[in-house]
């Protein structure tokens, strides 16, 4: 993921607002040590927007699409109430065994429920209504994750999809591969679905927020 936001502003803005809680930086740090791949945490600044949303929501039930290590779901278990649920759903198990540690480690973890497997194999097997349904895994199946999303979602709930500026691979035409094109796909169905408002938010690599109409 190429950073779209000069690193300086990003900083400042991570800086001036809601921080990170101890046990989120050292799943974030653990991350950046042990994979290849820690670009996909959210980080910081993302983070304190998805559990703005979900405040603001007055989310009690919460659904994932894509774990990885952990962190968003602590996220949203921590801005959520007492009594509140997040459903993640992830297919590698390697991943999942690391949120798991890090989830034992905060009072937020009990309200985490990873299920794994195949995604969508456990979006038909659910029953709503969410209150928050976050999108953030494989881009081949975004448009079907957003499909079944709006199925869950509770008539005041919102969806947030991750990655849809994809380090502004999303200009070019023709895409250059398959998970372009699938990105592509999803902003021009979810500008044109005459169910949703949306806005997509120029934070970190893109984050499309979408709302039911009245």
């Amino acid at each position: 993921m190429k950073p779209l936001l000069a690193p300086d502003i990003e900083a400042y803005a991570q800086h001036h607002s809601q921080p990170e809680s101890p046990i989120r930086r050292a799943l974030r740090e653990a991350t950046e040590q042990t994979r290849e791949d820690a670009v996909m945490v959210v980080g910081p600044l993302e983070g304190a927007f998805l559990q703005m949303v979900t405040q603001l929501v007055g989310a009690r039930r919460v659904l994932e699409i894509g774990t990885y290590t952990g962190y968003s779901a602590l996220c949203f278990a921590e801005a959520l109430p007492e009594d509140g649920t997040v459903i993640t759903c992830e297919i590698d198990e390697e991943v999942a065994a690391m949120a798991r540690r890090y989830f034992a480690q905060s009072p937020a973890g009990r309200k985490i429920d990873i299920r794994l497997g195949p995604a969508l194999e456990t979006m038909r097997a659910l029953t709503g209504p969410f209150d928050v349904i976050f999108i953030d895994a494989d881009k081949t199946n975004y448009l079907n994750y957003y499909r079944h999303a709006l199925h869950l979602l509770s008539p005041h709930g919102v969806i947030l999809i991750d990655n849809v500026l994809w380090s502004g691979e999303v200009l070019k035409q023709p895409p250059p591969d398959e998970r372009t094109a699938a990105i592509q796909e999803l902003n021009r169905t979810v500008a044109s679905d005459p169910r949703v408002t949306a806005v997509l938010v120029t934070i970190r690599d893109g984050l499309l927020v979408v709302r039911r109409k009245p």
